[in-house]
């Protein structure tokens, strides 16, 4: 593998790695090559199971939480209880778009594919703000599953490449079927923002 193909950032290079071994594993060749986490959550045996299936057995509060006030404060999440088979179940969150529904199912297939121990989100006490505290709530893997999800998604040669050719992050989302919050970070974590500015948004 060719450091060119590597952010500079230890962390980051840490991510890409790993990240190139996902999109290795679900047979993409190319670095540009559109990663579809739909079809990859079956090797990491996760049953997306689609919104309105599971609606019929909510509560009218809960739907409302879910759906309507509560809808920003949630993005997916995985059961911890396996299935019958082996699988777990999990759940996006049916107000978001594709594209981060895509990022969302990203970081829940690297957390298995990484060994990480499941994150339990129950109101375990508050703080001095009153805001919830997960007690056993892990910020590492946390991090760790989303970098290497979003590196798979946007791999840093194909990004460092296209940022080269002047292409807007907009258009580099428009391609990999992602957000273009997820594509400006990406650029960010992979210090090419300076180029970013200079090849695109020095001619805006």
């Amino acid at each position: 593998m060719k450091t060119s193909e590597l952010p500079p950032t230890r962390k980051g290079r840490h991510f890409e790695i790993r990240a190139i071994g996902l999109r290795d594993f679900a047979g993409l060749t190319r670095d540009d090559e559109r990663l579809n986490p739909f079809e990859l959550a079956q090797y990491a045996k996760l049953l997306v199971a689609p919104f309105e299936k599971i609606e019929p057995f909510l509560s009218e509060e809960t739907k409302q939480q879910l759906l309507k006030d509560g809808r920003d404060a949630w993005s997916g999440g995985a059961c911890s209880q396996t299935l019958p088979d082996g699988s777990k179940l999990i759940i996006l969150n049916p107000t978001h778009g594709e594209n981060r529904q895509n990022a969302t199912l990203m970081e829940e297939i690297c957390h298995v594919f990484m060994g990480h121990k499941p994150s339990r989100l129950s109101v375990e006490n508050r703080n001095k703000q009153g805001k919830i505290i997960a007690r056993d709530y892990n910020q590492d893997i946390e991090e760790e599953a989303y970098s290497i999800g979003a590196a798979a998604l946007v791999p840093y040669s194909s990004l460092k490449r296209f940022v080269e050719q002047g292409k807007t992050s907009r258009e580099i989302a428009r391609h990999f079927n992602v957000s273009r919050e997820l594509v400006d970070y990406r650029i960010k974590v992979s210090r090419l923002w300076e180029t970013y500015k200079k090849n695109v948004l020095s001619g805006e």
